[in-house]
């Protein structure tokens, strides 16, 4: 966690990065879940933070007749929003709240991470990630089979891919690669793996082969390490669809094969047991698509186990 106990929570509606509509429902979605009965900010509060709802960063919406580049689609609509969430991120990191981030598309961890990562190292500091996800997130405009952001945002932080993301807030690369953890991959591109084979960064990576093998917490204290290097801190980064689907049919990319709900939980239980979080994201909920709500009920719950919830 990161100083003192206030909570900021921000939504980012943005879906247009994803190739399915819905995931930009989801930050309205899962504040007004009642998961065990009480929603999201009560059970916040319950855990003892001060609490404070920002509300959404504005959104540039995509325009009917805009013309789309196909290898890297809304580029100038996500570059508008960026630097909406860039601000938005410095503005509650200088309030020394701890900012918890409800998706959209994983897009928006470009806006998200740049605005972080601006503010640590004006203080001089770099900051580590921990990225969890069934996919990789690592293609370029070159790489990518749809065009669809969503699946690049990786590669943009660490310096790679359309330039006026890479450059967002100034700098680049945003993501120094020794400080990266990525867990739960299982569905990579034949593009992906070949980049991250370039780029040196294989024993980065904990697929659910790793996790099968090695056990989840293993590989997360692992991911801890790697990330926890950063003078920092890190920031946290989860999209849903690194559940398996039988826990969290609502997102727009599903791979059979995931993590089990207690795998997850248990990740968020070690993590926020052992500090050092700057910050937590949750994305790809997609309300169009779940059964029953229980993805959205399952993105409160993991907010909770982040924010330090234990069973006793």
């Amino acid at each position: 966690m990161g100083d003192g106990r206030k909570v900021a929570l921000i939504g980012i509606p943005l879906g247009y990065g994803a190739g399915n509509p819905g995931s930009e429902l989801g930050p309205e979605a899962v504040r007004a879940s009642r998961s065990r009965g009480r929603l999201l900010a009560e059970h916040i509060r319950e855990l003892d933070y001060d609490y404070e709802d920002l509300g959404n960063v504005p959104v540039t919406r995509p325009l009917a007749s805009a013309e789309v580049d196909s290898r890297a689609k809304y580029l100038p609509e996500m570059v508008s929003t960026f630097n909406a969430v860039i601000r938005a991120m410095v503005a509650v990191l200088e309030k020394k709240s701890f900012p918890v981030i409800l998706g959209g598309d994983h897009s928006i961890a470009i806006g998200t991470f740049s605005g972080l990562a601006s503010y640590f190292r004006d203080r001089g500091e770099d900051l580590g990630l921990i990225w969890f996800d069934a996919h990789a997130d690592i293609n370029t405009p070159e790489t990518s089979p749809s065009g669809n952001i969503h699946g690049m945002p990786l590669s943009v932080l660490l310096g790679e891919g359309p330039k006026e993301l890479v450059e967002l807030a100034g700098f680049a690369p945003k993501l120094k690669p020794e400080f990266l953890a990525h867990v739960g991959g299982r569905d990579l591109d034949a593009g992906e793996r070949l980049r991250v084979q370039e780029l040196g960064i294989r024993d980065n990576f904990f697929t659910m082969s790793d996790i099968d093998k090695r056990g989840m917490t293993v590989c997360v204290e692992e991911a801890i390490a790697i990330a926890g290097r950063a003078s920092g801190g890190y920031a946290v980064t989860f999209d849903i669809d690194m559940i398996d689907p039988r826990f969290a049919p609502g997102s727009g990319t599903l791979v059979r094969g995931g993590a089990t709900y207690r795998e997850a939980h248990l990740a968020l239980e070690i993590i926020a047991e052992q500090g050092g979080m700057r910050s937590f994201e949750i994305v790809e909920v997609n309300p169009l698509l779940d059964q029953s709500n229980i993805t959205v009920e399952l993105a409160c719950e993991l907010i909770m186990s982040a924010l330090g919830k234990t069973i006793l």
